[in-house]
């Protein structure tokens, strides 16, 4: 037998009308100011404390959307910054005064997803809409748009971060190898929860020792 797992598959960048799956890294936008674009770089996102779904970092998977914001600015004000998003658990909002509008983050769901055209007046453009309650949940990781007098310098700090980023990722590894061992399984070598060890058992046919979550297993004992 053999099975395919998609909690290691690479970064996908979702159709505005695609439902994400939840535990997913995706691609999509957020558009900012200039002088906001530097500071989220810097320091990453923080919380909105309001908006249509509530406390939470607003962002698209459309691009155009994107490039509207914000409203009030004029386009040599404007930055699309591409992000990196870990969106755990989703909650789908299409409806007006939906039940769980402002309540979602408090239901254990990371993100709120409003699909395209699906009729509430609080997004009048049609244009998706998701809100991740967790700002650390939400990577930076290039430039999509900006003005040319800022974009190689709002790239060079998106390099900059994401090398610090990588460098602290690093040595929280290595101090964490340990710990980290102990909590994969050492018939899989997928993670486990120490709460929930895997249940591991001997193949009818051969006899070796197997995990119900290795991703394939060739009975030897087969005839």
């Amino acid at each position: 037998w053999e099975v395919l797992y998609d909690d290691d598959s690479p970064h996908l960048e979702l159709g505005a009308s695609q439902e994400p799956k939840d535990r997913g890294v995706y691609t999509m936008y957020h558009g900012t100011s200039v002088a906001n674009a530097r500071l989220i770089i810097a320091n990453g996102f923080q919380q909105s404390q309001k908006g249509m779904l509530g406390k939470g970092v607003y962002v698209s998977r459309d691009r155009k959307k994107a490039e509207r914001y914000p409203l009030n600015n004029s386009p040599s004000d404007r930055v699309v910054l591409e992000l990196h998003i870990r969106v755990g658990r989703v909650k789908r909002i299409d409806i007006d005064n939906h039940p769980m509008q402002y309540t979602w983050s408090s239901q254990g769901y990371d993100t709120a997803w409003v699909p395209p055209n699906c009729g509430m007046k609080a997004v009048p453009s049609g244009l998706s809409e998701d809100c991740v309650f967790d700002p650390q949940r939400v990577k930076v990781v290039g430039i999509a748009k900006a003005p040319d007098n800022v974009l190689a310098e709002l790239k060079q700090l998106v390099a900059n971060s994401l090398r610090s980023t990588s460098g602290a990722d690093s040595g929280a590894a290595s101090s964490g190898a340990a710990a980290a061992a102990a909590d994969m399984c050492s018939v899989c070598r997928r993670k486990q929860q120490q709460s929930s060890p895997h249940v591991r058992l001997q193949c009818w046919g051969c006899g070796q020792n197997i995990c119900t979550l290795m991703i394939k297993h060739v009975c030897s004992g087969r005839n």
